[in-house]
């Protein structure tokens, strides 16, 4: 009876004090990055330690509230009616259904004015009285545009629902003692399901590069000392492996199957966000009282992992729709380009001239008859106003441009994951960049170590050594002259030796690095830190190094090839809000306890000793532009430790919100106490290649550039002055630690007093300024040149981005390489992710990813700048192409008693925005004013098309006036010019139209291209050859004559000519700024 009352204590759900972290659980609308990559609060340190029998009723008790409540408490071999509670474990990443397919895919489609507008027009074919010439002229450019858009989406449909089965029906092995053994684990009673059928409670068994399948604590290990690695890299981005740890009480048990006769259930908390985080206890029920052991994220693995080594057993906890994958998985709002939005405006602009022709044609007549059928027939007649085949078009042309940036030799790598973005590459103003290995490589090296009195640089890390080997006893200077200067030299020496081998060996200890055996005999050092790589290889470098190392032990090999061995005690991992890393170890051979620490000076200066030269020397290597780090050292007494072992436990094993604050609380108290300072590690992020003549090239574009950064003022300021972010000469103006709103008022008085300065403003204050004075803030920090953010949260990336965005109404392009700045990339206008050591989730969650920060300047500069000017001339020559043939319409129909009579039916309709005209037109996707060297060396060209002149009103009104004067010239002429029959005016218009067309392109060439040649003669030669097989249009012996001829010649001069005597006068008169460099 005594061991039933805990079980059915521990059997009630925990919800008290919980708010905090169910906020994760309910609001799913946050960006991805804001709770994927960054700890809150009260998330908790991950550090176990070993566990303690303690009583359950201990812990605190608390109620269920099942409507609200997803904590659960899941024994081992669990009910099937528990288990059917939980979603079912199903990947679905399909966007449609059978029966949801079409009304979404419609919807998207005629939620656009363009799309709409001819779905109407296609539609009034079916009403006799509104019908005019082939019904398939109307619906055929509509329904070829939904098949395609039908087609694609469904094909991209159908690969979700392949890659989802493939997902759900991967098949798994779980212990079941119910069942046979298995074949491939002979003594294992085991059973293969597939992952779709997993459930919470069962026990799977997992092998090497095999997908976790689900959140499951981790159980055991196949490796003595329960841990094992798996690669995050699809979960968070990050490339390096990561050290999951068994729960010991399920460690210690002799085999697998030995798993399935415990009587032990596990508590997790409620599903949420943050992969970082987890709360949970295992609770092992026996005959003496029951054991209680603390869960946290370090022993979990969670769904989308991979285990990188050796086998696992694992125990589902969360499944599907509840897993951190899912939850994670944001879909991102659909991004739409300036220049689709601007022309979108125009269609509603040629719309209402389409309405108002109609009307004033009917007007004209006298609102005779069934005057209102009338107006409706004149909309359809001057329907090709807005043309269909500019969408197509338009779409067409961004599929080249991503095909000729994914093909330039010159930024090889480089991806479009967005292919409908092209052109806002050519109009950025604004570029927020990330700092680490965006404008860094993220390659770190140990350059300089300072000890208060000592301070070595890279070029006399050798004298280190020495001294290192001098403390270990192999160059021990025995024998040497018993003067007393030389004895005094010699007692120096080795004080200086011993000190130099305290601040190394706590270098070598104080981490979380593991050195892993590569099949080929090689050793590379797995941390989640390159950080941490650099040290432990510096360490190395001067003669200790790190050997094996595991959840329990770290053994360091000395100078003299000794070998040290340290128990590992506790570990207490670096996150972001508490910017430090600890460690206890006992040394094997002296029993010694010692607490090391390593960490930020801001943090660390309360934690060490008082000193003088702290602050000081911290400010001069940030200035040098390196990451310091500070070294910490405090010796434990055995009765000190086993103090804080056992108030450190009582802390791990609450299960409320306060958990974590509750640890931090107990290591400040017990072990963060004067701590004595060691030395001062200076760690060098190399700049990527060419970062100081990109950042100089954009700014000289008229680019305002932000760098944003999580590092410290002093180290971005230096970053920023290095990478030739702030100007030879420019002033810098640092805003540290504001905390009223008069310090943020003044210092804003001062920015906007000095426009030209670049501001360098840490998180804190930043924070300050948008709370307080947000409108003002942005307002006067968008005119700076440069702005430097620092300990900068992702949130914050990503809310500055949308304030620059919706206050400036500019583009803004943001760069990173890391998944904390994946809320920053998806929210700009443009997102740019480079392939880092971070891993690839910026990459996968940008709209181009490139492999270096200098790809950057040709991106912009030449592909950017051609896909704009590009789709701007494109959709302004099919606007025209629209208008003068509704222009000829409306001069014929006007003269020929205001009828709605169709001039051209049928075939003629039907290829002139096809075979006659659309190859010349869409040949203007290749033309260039300039070539990629003078793009590039003359960044002032990408200035001017900022100010969005290549597409504009007055350029589509410019267009209007030529279309409106070449249309009415063409019809008027080919009236005047007309014989007796219908048939010829038909004839000789339509192939005046035509040349004209063809002439107009080459007139708005810059630069030949072949195709552009080949498109001009083939259309020609394909309208030549087609008179003769059509004969209800062209009247062959006519057309053949030398009247068709030099009254078509005379028509194409009156329409053309003009336009060519404009286009040279005005380039005598006022040159383009590209005339002048060629």
């Amino acid at each position: 009876m005594s061991s039933s009352r805990p079980a059915k204590t521990s059997a009630v759900s925990r919800n008290k004090g919980k708010r905090k972290l169910t906020r994760y659980t309910d609001d799913n609308g946050d960006e991805e990055g804001a709770h994927l990559l960054s700890s809150d609060a009260d998330a908790d340190l991950e550090a176990q330690p070993e566990g303690e029998e303690i009583p359950l009723d201990t812990r605190p008790v608390r109620v269920h509230d099942t409507r609200r409540d997803k904590s659960r408490t899941v024994p081992f071999k669990p009910p099937e009616k528990l288990q059917k509670r939980f979603p079912p474990n199903v990947v679905r990443n399909q966007k449609y259904n059978v029966v949801t397919f079409l009304p979404l895919v419609f919807y998207e489609q005629f939620k656009f004015f363009f799309n709409l507008y001819f779905l109407l027009v296609a539609l009034s074919q079916f009403v006799p009285a509104l019908k005019i010439g082939f019904i398939v002229t109307y619906v055929a450019p509509l329904a070829f545009v939904l098949c395609v858009t039908i087609g694609k989406e469904a094909y991209d449909d159908y690969k979700r629902n392949m890659r989802d089965r493939e997902a759900n029906s991967a098949r798994y092995l779980i212990l079941d003692a119910d069942s046979a053994h298995d074949d491939h684990h002979v003594g294992l009673p085991s059973r293969a399901v597939p992952s779709s059928d997993l459930r919470v409670g069962d026990l799977v068994y997992l092998e090497k590069n095999q997908r976790v399948p689900a959140d499951m604590v981790l159980l055991r290990t196949s490796d003595a000392s329960g841990t094992c690695f798996v690669r995050t890299d699809q979960l968070d981005g990050e490339t390096d492996w990561k050290l999951r740890v068994a729960v010991p009480s399920c460690q210690s048990v002799p085999a697998d199957a030995d798993l399935l006769r415990l009587n032990a259930e596990i508590y997790a908390d409620a599903p949420i966000k943050d992969i970082h985080s987890f709360v949970g206890t295992f609770s092992l029920h026996g005959s003496a009282a029951p054991k209680v052991e603390p869960l946290t994220a370090e022993n979990v693995l969670w769904a989308n992992t991979v285990l990188a080594a050796g086998s696992a057993v694992g125990f589902i906890v969360y499944t599907g729709a509840e897993t951190r994958a899912v939850m994670n998985t944001s879909h991102p709002k659909t991004k739409t380009g300036l220049i689709d939005l601007e022309i979108n405006q125009l269609a509603k602009i040629l719309c209402t001239v389409t309405f108002a022709l109609s009307v004033l044609l009917v007007a004209l007549n006298g609102f005779r008859g069934l005057w209102y059928v009338y107006i409706f027939r004149f909309l359809i007649l001057f329907s090709s106003i807005i043309p269909i085949s500019l969408r197509v078009n338009l779409d067409m042309g961004k599929t080249v441009y991503a095909q000729q940036i994914m093909t330039d030799d010159e930024i090889p790598g480089t991806v479009v994951r967005t292919s409908t973005l092209p052109e806002e590459l050519g109009r950025i103003e604004y570029l927020l960049s990330d700092k680490t290995g965006t404008l860094t490589q993220n390659e770190m090296e140990l350059k300089k170590l300072h000890m208060g009195t000592m301070s070595f640089g890279f070029d006399s890390m050798d004298e280190v050594a020495h001294q290192l080997a001098t403390a270990y006893g192999t160059s021990a200077e025995e024998g040497t002259p018993t003067a007393t200067g030389f004895q005094m030299a010699t007692r120096g020496r080795r004080d200086m030796s011993s000190r130099i081998r305290d601040v190394v060996l706590s270098l070598a200890l104080c981490h979380n690095v593991t050195p892993v055996r590569n099949d080929d005999g090689t050793v590379t050092y797995q941390a989640s830190s390159p950080d941490e790589v650099a040290i432990v290889k510096w360490t190395e470098s001067v003669g200790l190094t790190l050997t094996m190392r595991d959840r329990t032990r770290i053994d360091l090999q000395a100078p003299d090839g000794s070998t040290l061995s340290f128990d590992v005690l506790e570990l207490f991992p670096f996150t972001s809000e508490s910017k430090r890393m600890g460690i206890v170890v006992r040394d094997r051979e002296s029993g010694e306890f010692t607490f090391l620490q390593k960490g930020a000076d801001t943090v660390m200066a309360r934690i060490v000793q008082r000193n003088d030269w702290l602050e000081e020397e911290c400010g001069n290597m940030a200035r040098e532009g390196l990451r310091t780090l500070v070294v910490g050292r405090k010796r434990l007494s055995e009765e000190a430790y086993e103090a804080f072992k056992a108030a450190y436990l009582q802390a791990s094993i609450r299960i409320d919100a306060g958990r974590g604050e509750a640890m931090a609380t107990v290591i400040a108290d017990h072990l963060e106490r004067e701590l004595e300072l060691l030395g001062i590690t200076g760690v060098e992020d190399k700049l990527q290649d060419d970062v100081r003549s990109t950042l100089e090239l954009l700014r000289n574009a008229g680019i305002k550039i932000w760098m944003l950064t999580g590092d410290k003022i002093e180290t971005a300021t230096c970053i920023a002055i290095s990478t030739k972010l702030v100007a030879r000469n420019q002033y810098i103006h640092q805003v540290a630690k504001l905390t009223t709103a008069d310090a943020a008022k003044n210092e804003l008085d001062f920015l906007q007093s000095k426009p030209d300065c670049c501001l360098v403003i840490d998180g804190e204050s930043l924070q300050l300024c948008l709370n307080l004075f947000k409108n003002e803030f942005i307002e006067i920090t968008t005119k700076l040149s440069a702005v430097v953010a620092c300990r900068c949260s992702p949130t914050q990336k990503a809310d500055v981005a949308r304030l620059i965005r919706s206050h400036t109404k500019k583009r803004v392009c943001c760069i990173g390489d890391g998944g904390n700045d994946v809320s920053m990339i998806q929210a700009a206008d443009v997102g740019v992710g480079i392939v880092g050591k971070e891993g690839k989730q910026a990459s996968l969650a940008a709209d181009f990813s490139v492999t270096q920060f200098s790809f950057l300047s040709k991106l912009l500069m030449w592909h950017g700048r051609n896909s704009y000017k590009r789709s701007a001339k494109l959709a302004q020559f099919i606007i025209h192409r629209g208008l003068i043939i509704s222009v000829m319409q409306a001069v014929f129909s006007s003269i020929f008693y205001f009828a709605p009579i169709a001039l051209y039916q049928g075939w003629l309709m039907v290829g002139y925005a096809t075979v006659y005209t659309m190859a010349p037109v869409f040949s203007l996707v290749l033309d260039t004013d300039v070539n990629a060297s003078l793009a590039l060396l003359y960044p002032e060209l990408y200035k001017e098309l900022t100010k969005g002149r290549a597409l504009s009103y007055k350029t589509f009104f410019e267009w209007l006036m030529i279309s409106l004067y070449q249309g009415a010239a063409i019809m008027i002429m080919s009236l005047a010019l007309f014989e007796n029959e219908f048939l010829n005016i038909v004839a000789i218009s339509f192939t005046a139209l035509i040349l004209n067309e063809l002439i107009m392109v080459a007139l708005e060439i810059t630069t030949w291209h072949t195709y552009m040649v080949i498109s001009e003669i083939v259309t020609l030669f394909i309208y030549v050859i087609s008179i003769a097989f059509l004969p209800e249009y062209f009247d062959l012996a006519f057309v053949l004559s030398s009247r068709f001829a030099w009254k078509v010649a005379l028509i194409v001069a009156v329409s053309s000519f003009p336009l060519y005597l404009i286009k040279f006068i005005r380039s005598r008169v006022a040159p383009a700024a590209t005339s002048k460099l060629t």
